[in-house]
């Protein structure tokens, strides 16, 4: 578990500008894909997605290399040069067009990652959900380097909840929410070990949960795919995207990058309504009946019963973790 990158200067940019920026050729004939993707924070997580981009040049390009994408380079020159200059950290000053911290660690363990978990730092309900490899994470989502739904089950227990509840961090009043951390509310977390079977009924719940919520999110009736079209590389951070007939012999091809958006101006004011944050409010039957799936399948995999109480839960989880150190 990593916290997402931080830039530290405004390098991101509107769905706007992102197009104008991925269509636009470059000098080294390399296309701005490579350094243009999506960017989520934890508002895009517990709202509604944003279709904010970002600039990022990675942790160790060097400022001619990233000169070559002509147009990222101007905007982030622009907008983000003169911010830079007169901070105290005079590592960030001097590379002024990368990240302040591009979290290193976290980007090698996503990378072959084609998905990958992440719930908000500080949120009312502790959510977990699945963000394409296309996306750069902000600081405000911590990242799981995994694609298993198993793990997206275990974490969105409620045994993960009360003891990531018990170790994090209240922000003032409770309806602000609570701080997640890493290295409290994850790292000490005594992960359970299912069998085979196990396994797989935790990730049907979990796959069960994660449908649901996007149907409820983003019912079919009321959106429509659009497909963007704009060169990328087929190495790139786009490569599941490319179409691998339109790759030419510099390795460039066609990227096609489906998303979902309203269907029309009366679709897109119902869709405001309908976010995460709304939806754990709300909690309707369907989604309690099928986190009580989940409960249930994560509990068994740890041989406990399903109506301990949070303080037994948490007695419980507390005996298996002192018990797992002492084996270290």
């Amino acid at each position: 578990c990593f916290m997402g990158a931080s830039k530290k200067a405004p390098f991101d940019i509107p769905d706007s500008t992102a197009r104008r920026l991925l269509s636009a050729p470059n000098p080294s004939c390399r296309p701005n894909s490579d350094v243009v993707r999506p960017w989520a924070n934890g508002l895009d997580i517990t709202r509604r997605g944003r279709e904010m981009w970002i600039i990022d040049f990675g942790s160790s390009m060097k400022e001619d290399e990233a000169a070559l994408y002509e147009g990222p380079f101007e905007y982030a020159r622009h907008h983000v040069k003169s911010e830079r200059e007169g901070r105290r950290e005079q590592r960030i000053v001097d590379c002024w067009w990368r990240f302040g911290r591009p979290r290193v660690e976290m980007r090698d363990a996503i990378r072959d990652c084609p998905r990958y978990i992440v719930t908000p730092a500080v949120a009312k309900h502790r959510v977990f959900v699945w963000l394409p490899d296309t996306f750069v994470p902000d600081q405000q989502l911590l990242v799981y380097a995994t694609s298993d739904d198993a793990n997206l089950g275990i974490l969105h227990s409620r045994v993960h909840e009360v003891w990531s509840r018990a170790l994090g961090t209240q922000v003032r009043e409770r309806e602000s929410g609570f701080r997640y951390t890493p290295t409290t509310c994850f790292e000490t977390f005594p992960l359970p070990h299912p069998n085979d079977g196990q396994r797989t009924v935790i990730e049907a719940a979990a796959r069960q949960i994660d449908r649901l919520r996007n149907n409820w999110l983003n019912p079919p009736d009321w959106t429509r795919t659009e497909v963007l079209e704009f060169p990328g590389s087929a190495d790139g951070p786009w490569k599941r995207y490319v179409d691998p007939a339109t790759v030419d012999a510099r390795g460039i091809g066609t990227v096609r990058y489906p998303r979902l958006v309203p269907k029309d101006a009366e679709c897109a004011k119902h869709l405001k309504k309908r976010t995460l944050t709304n939806l754990y409010n709300e909690r309707p039957t369907w989604l309690d009946l099928a986190h009580r799936k989940l409960d249930e399948a994560v509990f068994a995999a740890y041989g406990w019963p399903v109506d301990l109480s949070d303080d037994d839960l948490l007695a419980r989880l507390l005996e298996l973790n002192l018990a797992r150190a002492a084996q270290t």
